[in-house]
Protein backbone atom coordinates (compact mmCIF):
# COMPACT_ATOMS: atom_id res chain seq x y z
CA UNK A 1 0.00 0.00 0.00
CA UNK A 2 1.53 3.30 -1.09
CA UNK A 3 -0.23 6.38 0.15
CA UNK A 4 0.96 8.64 -2.65
CA UNK A 5 -0.62 6.44 -5.33
CA UNK A 6 -4.25 7.10 -4.31
CA UNK A 7 -6.32 9.11 -6.80
CA UNK A 8 -8.81 11.85 -5.92
CA UNK A 9 -12.43 10.73 -5.66
CA UNK A 10 -15.36 12.47 -7.33
CA UNK A 11 -15.66 14.95 -4.49
CA UNK A 12 -11.94 15.80 -4.44
CA UNK A 13 -11.64 14.86 -0.76
CA UNK A 14 -9.42 11.80 -0.94
CA UNK A 15 -6.25 13.86 -0.48
CA UNK A 16 -7.51 15.10 2.87
CA UNK A 17 -8.53 11.59 3.85
CA UNK A 18 -5.14 10.18 2.93
CA UNK A 19 -3.40 12.92 4.91
CA UNK A 20 -5.50 12.01 7.94
CA UNK A 21 -4.67 8.36 7.43
CA UNK A 22 -0.95 9.08 7.05
CA UNK A 23 -0.86 11.25 10.18
CA UNK A 24 -2.52 8.52 12.20
CA UNK A 25 -0.07 5.91 10.98
CA UNK A 26 2.88 8.13 11.92
CA UNK A 27 1.44 8.82 15.37
CA UNK A 28 0.64 5.21 16.05
CA UNK A 29 4.02 4.05 14.85
CA UNK A 30 5.40 6.45 17.42
CA UNK A 31 3.38 4.65 20.08
CA UNK A 32 5.13 1.42 19.13
CA UNK A 33 1.77 -0.20 18.38
CA UNK A 34 2.62 -1.55 14.95
CA UNK A 35 5.63 -2.13 12.74
CA UNK A 36 5.88 -0.31 9.45
CA UNK A 37 6.07 -3.72 7.72
CA UNK A 38 2.65 -4.63 9.11
CA UNK A 39 1.15 -1.62 7.36
CA UNK A 40 3.02 -1.66 4.05
CA UNK A 41 3.41 -5.36 3.37
CA UNK A 42 -0.13 -6.68 3.69
CA UNK A 43 -1.23 -9.91 1.99
CA UNK A 44 -1.92 -9.32 -1.71
CA UNK A 45 -5.63 -10.12 -1.45
CA UNK A 46 -6.18 -7.78 1.48
CA UNK A 47 -4.17 -5.03 -0.18
CA UNK A 48 -6.20 -5.38 -3.38
CA UNK A 49 -9.48 -5.05 -1.50
CA UNK A 50 -8.15 -1.99 0.33
CA UNK A 51 -7.14 -0.26 -2.91
CA UNK A 52 -10.50 -1.00 -4.52
CA UNK A 53 -12.34 0.56 -1.61
CA UNK A 54 -10.19 3.68 -1.71
CA UNK A 55 -10.78 4.16 -5.41
CA UNK A 56 -14.57 4.04 -4.98
CA UNK A 57 -16.63 6.61 -3.11
CA UNK A 58 -15.67 9.14 -0.47
CA UNK A 59 -17.94 7.44 2.07
CA UNK A 60 -16.20 4.12 1.47
CA UNK A 61 -12.77 5.69 1.97
CA UNK A 62 -13.95 7.36 5.18
CA UNK A 63 -15.26 4.04 6.43
CA UNK A 64 -12.00 2.28 5.63
CA UNK A 65 -10.02 5.00 7.39
CA UNK A 66 -12.05 4.65 10.55
CA UNK A 67 -11.95 0.84 10.50
CA UNK A 68 -8.17 0.75 10.15
CA UNK A 69 -7.56 3.40 12.80
CA UNK A 70 -10.00 1.73 15.21
CA UNK A 71 -8.22 -1.57 14.71
CA UNK A 72 -4.82 0.00 15.49
CA UNK A 73 -6.13 1.79 18.58
CA UNK A 74 -7.72 -1.44 19.84
CA UNK A 75 -4.44 -3.28 19.42
CA UNK A 76 -2.62 -0.50 21.25
CA UNK A 77 -5.05 -0.64 24.19
CA UNK A 78 -4.84 -4.43 24.32
CA UNK A 79 -1.04 -4.27 24.35
CA UNK A 80 -1.09 -1.79 27.24
CA UNK A 81 -3.41 -3.99 29.30
CA UNK A 82 -1.46 -7.16 28.52
CA UNK A 83 1.85 -5.50 29.41
CA UNK A 84 0.55 -4.24 32.75
CA UNK A 85 -1.00 -7.63 33.47
CA UNK A 86 2.24 -9.44 32.65
CA UNK A 87 4.15 -7.24 35.10
CA UNK A 88 1.65 -8.05 37.85
CA UNK A 89 1.72 -11.76 37.01
CA UNK A 90 5.52 -11.96 37.11
CA UNK A 91 5.86 -10.03 40.35
CA UNK A 92 3.05 -12.00 42.00
CA UNK A 93 5.41 -14.99 41.98
CA UNK A 94 8.12 -13.23 43.96
CA UNK A 95 8.57 -14.70 47.47
CA UNK A 96 8.34 -11.26 49.07
CA UNK A 97 4.93 -10.81 47.42
CA UNK A 98 3.65 -14.30 48.22
CA UNK A 99 4.62 -13.99 51.88
CA UNK A 100 2.17 -12.06 54.07
CA UNK A 101 4.10 -11.76 57.36
CA UNK A 102 2.22 -8.80 58.86
CA UNK A 103 -1.40 -9.82 58.32
CA UNK A 104 -1.87 -10.08 62.10
CA UNK A 105 -1.44 -6.31 62.33
CA UNK A 106 -4.73 -5.80 60.52
CA UNK A 107 -6.57 -6.62 63.73
CA UNK A 108 -5.32 -3.31 65.10
CA UNK A 109 -4.76 -1.17 61.97
CA UNK A 110 -7.39 -2.05 59.35
CA UNK A 111 -10.00 0.40 60.57
CA UNK A 112 -7.54 3.20 61.26
CA UNK A 113 -4.81 2.84 58.60
CA UNK A 114 -6.89 0.90 56.04
CA UNK A 115 -4.15 -1.72 55.93
CA UNK A 116 -0.80 -2.39 57.54
CA UNK A 117 1.42 0.51 58.69
CA UNK A 118 3.65 2.37 56.24
CA UNK A 119 6.87 0.76 57.48
CA UNK A 120 5.55 -2.80 57.64
CA UNK A 121 6.36 -5.25 54.83
CA UNK A 122 8.88 -2.86 53.28
CA UNK A 123 10.01 -5.51 50.80
CA UNK A 124 6.56 -5.74 49.24
CA UNK A 125 6.20 -1.96 49.13
CA UNK A 126 9.59 -1.71 47.41
CA UNK A 127 8.45 -4.10 44.69
CA UNK A 128 5.55 -1.77 43.98
CA UNK A 129 7.75 1.33 43.96
CA UNK A 130 10.02 -0.33 41.42
CA UNK A 131 7.06 -1.17 39.17
CA UNK A 132 5.48 2.27 39.35
CA UNK A 133 8.77 4.00 38.60
CA UNK A 134 9.14 2.11 35.33
CA UNK A 135 5.52 1.74 34.15
CA UNK A 136 3.11 4.65 33.75
CA UNK A 137 0.05 2.57 32.86
CA UNK A 138 -0.51 1.78 36.55
CA UNK A 139 -0.63 4.45 39.24
CA UNK A 140 -1.11 2.26 42.33
CA UNK A 141 -0.68 -1.39 43.31
CA UNK A 142 -2.14 -3.15 46.31
CA UNK A 143 -2.54 -6.51 48.02
CA UNK A 144 -5.93 -7.74 49.27
CA UNK A 145 -6.38 -10.65 51.67
CA UNK A 146 -8.44 -13.72 50.64
CA UNK A 147 -11.40 -12.34 52.62
CA UNK A 148 -11.24 -9.03 50.74
CA UNK A 149 -9.58 -6.94 53.45
CA UNK A 150 -6.94 -4.48 52.27
CA UNK A 151 -3.45 -5.59 53.32
CA UNK A 152 -1.51 -2.66 51.89
CA UNK A 153 -1.56 -0.14 49.07
CA UNK A 154 1.29 1.82 47.57
CA UNK A 155 1.69 4.80 47.36
CA UNK A 156 0.93 4.90 51.06
CA UNK A 157 -0.60 8.37 50.75
CA UNK A 158 -3.46 6.81 48.77
CA UNK A 159 -3.86 4.02 51.35
CA UNK A 160 -4.31 6.69 53.99
CA UNK A 161 -7.17 8.27 52.03
CA UNK A 162 -9.16 5.06 51.46
CA UNK A 163 -12.81 5.10 52.46
CA UNK A 164 -13.26 1.31 52.33
CA UNK A 165 -11.46 -1.55 54.04
CA UNK A 166 -12.95 -4.59 52.32
CA UNK A 167 -13.07 -5.15 48.55
CA UNK A 168 -14.66 -8.58 48.27
CA UNK A 169 -17.58 -7.02 46.37
CA UNK A 170 -15.43 -5.64 43.54
CA UNK A 171 -15.66 -7.36 40.16
CA UNK A 172 -11.89 -7.80 39.82
CA UNK A 173 -11.64 -9.54 43.22
CA UNK A 174 -14.58 -11.84 42.48
CA UNK A 175 -13.21 -12.52 39.00
CA UNK A 176 -9.83 -13.65 40.35
CA UNK A 177 -11.42 -15.87 43.00
CA UNK A 178 -13.80 -17.40 40.46
CA UNK A 179 -11.29 -18.02 37.67
CA UNK A 180 -8.05 -18.46 39.67
CA UNK A 181 -6.55 -16.33 36.92
CA UNK A 182 -5.67 -12.76 36.02
CA UNK A 183 -8.80 -10.66 35.65
CA UNK A 184 -9.56 -7.24 34.15
CA UNK A 185 -12.24 -5.31 36.01
CA UNK A 186 -14.61 -2.64 34.74
CA UNK A 187 -14.86 1.06 35.51
CA UNK A 188 -15.72 2.09 39.07
CA UNK A 189 -15.13 5.01 41.39
CA UNK A 190 -11.97 4.53 43.41
CA UNK A 191 -12.27 4.06 47.16
CA UNK A 192 -9.73 6.84 47.67
CA UNK A 193 -10.97 10.24 48.74
CA UNK A 194 -10.66 11.57 45.19
CA UNK A 195 -13.42 9.24 43.94
CA UNK A 196 -11.80 9.23 40.49
CA UNK A 197 -12.82 6.63 37.93
CA UNK A 198 -10.48 3.65 37.58
CA UNK A 199 -10.29 -0.03 36.64
CA UNK A 200 -8.14 -2.81 38.04
CA UNK A 201 -6.07 -5.68 36.72
CA UNK A 202 -5.92 -8.34 39.43
CA UNK A 203 -3.81 -11.49 39.82
CA UNK A 204 -4.12 -14.39 42.26
CA UNK A 205 -1.19 -14.81 44.65
CA UNK A 206 -0.48 -18.31 45.93
CA UNK A 207 0.90 -19.16 49.33
CA UNK A 208 4.58 -19.95 49.80
CA UNK A 209 3.48 -23.21 51.40
CA UNK A 210 1.88 -24.51 48.21
CA UNK A 211 0.76 -23.43 44.76
CA UNK A 212 -2.93 -24.04 45.27
CA UNK A 213 -3.93 -21.93 48.28
CA UNK A 214 -4.67 -18.31 47.45
CA UNK A 215 -2.79 -16.03 49.84
CA UNK A 216 -4.34 -12.90 48.41
CA UNK A 217 -4.99 -10.79 45.33
CA UNK A 218 -2.27 -8.59 43.78
CA UNK A 219 -3.84 -5.75 41.78
CA UNK A 220 -2.97 -2.56 39.94
CA UNK A 221 -5.09 0.44 38.99
CA UNK A 222 -5.02 1.56 35.35
CA UNK A 223 -4.25 5.24 34.92
CA UNK A 224 -7.09 6.68 32.83
CA UNK A 225 -5.21 9.99 32.63
CA UNK A 226 -2.54 8.29 30.52
CA UNK A 227 -5.16 6.83 28.17
CA UNK A 228 -6.95 10.18 27.86
CA UNK A 229 -3.70 11.99 27.15
CA UNK A 230 -2.76 9.49 24.49
CA UNK A 231 -6.08 9.81 22.65
CA UNK A 232 -6.08 13.60 22.95
CA UNK A 233 -2.53 13.81 21.60
CA UNK A 234 -3.93 12.58 18.27
CA UNK A 235 -5.74 15.94 18.04
CA UNK A 236 -8.71 14.45 16.25
CA UNK A 237 -10.93 17.56 15.99
CA UNK A 238 -8.26 19.39 14.00
CA UNK A 239 -7.94 16.47 11.59
CA UNK A 240 -11.61 15.83 10.98
CA UNK A 241 -14.62 17.80 12.18
CA UNK A 242 -16.41 16.13 15.08
CA UNK A 243 -14.33 12.94 14.94
CA UNK A 244 -14.12 11.32 18.37
CA UNK A 245 -12.69 8.13 19.88
CA UNK A 246 -13.70 6.60 23.20
CA UNK A 247 -12.60 3.52 25.10
CA UNK A 248 -15.41 1.85 27.03
CA UNK A 249 -15.66 -1.15 29.36
CA UNK A 250 -17.88 -4.23 28.93
CA UNK A 251 -20.84 -2.35 30.44
CA UNK A 252 -20.46 0.60 28.08
CA UNK A 253 -18.99 2.97 30.68
CA UNK A 254 -16.42 5.40 29.29
CA UNK A 255 -12.77 4.85 30.14
CA UNK A 256 -11.01 7.46 27.99
CA UNK A 257 -12.02 10.12 25.48
CA UNK A 258 -10.25 11.97 22.67
CA UNK A 259 -12.44 15.01 23.42
CA UNK A 260 -10.69 16.86 26.23
CA UNK A 261 -13.90 18.72 27.08
CA UNK A 262 -15.76 15.47 27.72
CA UNK A 263 -13.01 13.26 29.16
CA UNK A 264 -14.04 13.80 32.79
CA UNK A 265 -17.78 13.49 32.13
CA UNK A 266 -19.21 10.01 32.89
CA UNK A 267 -20.98 8.57 29.84
CA UNK A 268 -22.51 5.28 28.81
CA UNK A 269 -22.45 3.92 25.26
CA UNK A 270 -24.21 0.66 26.08
CA UNK A 271 -27.18 1.49 23.85
CA UNK A 272 -25.11 1.75 20.67
CA UNK A 273 -25.45 -0.99 18.09
CA UNK A 274 -21.70 -0.86 17.47
CA UNK A 275 -20.90 -1.33 21.15
CA UNK A 276 -23.10 -4.41 21.44
CA UNK A 277 -21.67 -5.86 18.25
CA UNK A 278 -18.13 -5.43 19.61
CA UNK A 279 -19.06 -7.06 22.91
CA UNK A 280 -20.27 -9.97 20.79
CA UNK A 281 -16.79 -10.23 19.26
CA UNK A 282 -17.39 -8.35 16.01
CA UNK A 283 -15.43 -5.50 14.43
CA UNK A 284 -16.88 -3.19 11.82
CA UNK A 285 -18.90 -0.02 11.40
CA UNK A 286 -22.51 1.06 11.50
CA UNK A 287 -24.73 4.14 11.54
CA UNK A 288 -25.77 4.97 15.10
CA UNK A 289 -27.40 7.92 16.83
CA UNK A 290 -25.07 9.70 19.27
CA UNK A 291 -26.29 12.85 21.03
CA UNK A 292 -29.23 13.03 18.61
CA UNK A 293 -26.87 13.01 15.61
CA UNK A 294 -26.47 10.29 13.00
CA UNK A 295 -22.89 9.09 13.29
CA UNK A 296 -20.68 6.63 11.47
CA UNK A 297 -19.42 4.47 14.34
CA UNK A 298 -16.48 2.10 13.85
CA UNK A 299 -16.09 -0.47 16.62
CA UNK A 300 -13.53 -3.04 17.68
CA UNK A 301 -13.38 -5.35 20.72
CA UNK A 302 -10.41 -5.41 23.07
CA UNK A 303 -10.18 -8.84 24.68
CA UNK A 304 -8.00 -9.18 27.76
CA UNK A 305 -8.03 -11.23 30.95
CA UNK A 306 -11.60 -12.61 30.88
CA UNK A 307 -13.14 -9.30 29.89
CA UNK A 308 -13.93 -7.30 26.77
CA UNK A 309 -13.49 -3.56 26.40
CA UNK A 310 -14.38 -1.67 23.23
CA UNK A 311 -12.91 1.06 21.04
CA UNK A 312 -15.51 3.29 19.35
CA UNK A 313 -14.59 5.84 16.68
CA UNK A 314 -17.39 8.24 15.80
CA UNK A 315 -17.84 10.94 13.18
CA UNK A 316 -20.86 12.50 11.42
CA UNK A 317 -22.42 10.12 8.95
CA UNK A 318 -22.14 11.06 5.27
CA UNK A 319 -25.63 9.56 4.96
CA UNK A 320 -27.63 12.28 6.72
Amino acid sequence: MKINEYKPDHNGNIVAKVKIFAIFIILLLGMGVVNIQDIIFEPVSAQADFNINYDSTNSNSTQNNTLLITNILAKNLENRIQKAGAILEITSKLPQVRDVPYSHLLNQTLNTLHGIPQYADIEKRQVVKNILSSNNDLYEIFFVMPNGNMYFLEPYSIQQSLTLNNYAFRDYFQGVIKTNDTYLGNVHATAAASGAKTAKIAVPVYSLKDNSTIAGVWAGSIDFKVLNKELQSLNLPSLEDSMRVVYVDSKGQKIADSDINKSTIPESFSNLTGFNAAIGGQAGSTIDTVDNTKMLVAYHPVNAFHNTWVVLMMQPSPLQ
